[in-house]
């Protein structure tokens, strides 16, 4: 398993935003879902050292998130929600610094490949501030793959991008999980029915649903994926 989540529980004061969860995760493009405030990027902030859990366990690759937290940084690419960039770099400047983060042995390579991967190619000269959203979201999923990891962690990964943005970069989503355990947490529904393998729903810090798409309709009279949400989040 790529991603092992046992009893995971995280308490701010006294609420519980994440409550003695349990999952796994393997190569494919899980859809980790849940309306605002029900835990998933508290789940994803934990699984990446970000933050610790208050109890339960969490591995990455055979790696503990506390104890081996810097194991499991070097197997996990991850774009956060908010996508912090450094606005004043140009976008190959800032691949470059984070290539060397990463101490990758060729990293011209690498950063070219990522360019392309990404569709960064006409904005590459350019400095990040003077991108738009969409190019600037190109950036971070380019920062977060350019190490080559295990795991993927992306937190609204197509949020800002126009309709044909989207298609490629979804398409760039379903390519990684060929090979990498991909964890996509959207509001998208459409975008989940694209590209998921398998779907978790998350509600009030719990899991209310985990299961692969096609079993998920099977339980729920082959309603729509939107339809199977707003049914266990209500």
């Amino acid at each position: 398993m790529s991603i092992r989540v046992e009893a995971l529980t995280k308490v701010y004061g006294e609420q519980k935003a994440v409550d003695g969860i349990s999952f796994t995760a393997e190569p494919g493009v899980l859809g980790f879902l849940g309306p605002n405030g029900a835990g998933k990027s508290t789940t994803m902030k934990i699984l990446t050292g970000f933050i610790p859990q208050t109890s339960g366990t969490a591995s990455v690759c055979g790696f503990d998130v506390v104890s081996q937290s810097l194991e499991v940084r070097k197997r996990i690419g991850y774009l956060p929600e908010s996508n912090p960039l450094y606005l004043d770099m140009y976008v190959k400047e800032s691949l470059a610094f984070i290539a060397d983060i990463h101490k990758i042995a060729d990293p011209e390579a690498r950063i070219a490949e990522v360019i392309e991967q990404t569709g960064l190619g006409p904005e590459q000269h350019k400095k990040i501030g003077q991108l738009s959203k969409g190019y600037r979201q190109r950036v971070g999923l380019a920062q977060a793959i350019i190490h080559n990891p295990d795991v993927l962690i992306l937190d609204e990964p197509t949020s800002g991008l126009d309709p044909n943005q989207l298609i490629g970069i979804r398409q760039l989503i379903t390519d990684l999980g060929k090979t990498k355990t991909v964890i996509l947490s959207t509001h998208i529904m459409q975008e989940v029915e694209a590209v998921c393998d398998k779907v978790i729903i998350i509600n009030k810090g719990k899991i209310v649903a985990d299961d692969a798409l096609s079993g998920l309709r099977n339980k729920n009279n082959n309603s729509t994926l939107e339809q199977i949400f707003i049914s266990l989040t209500n």
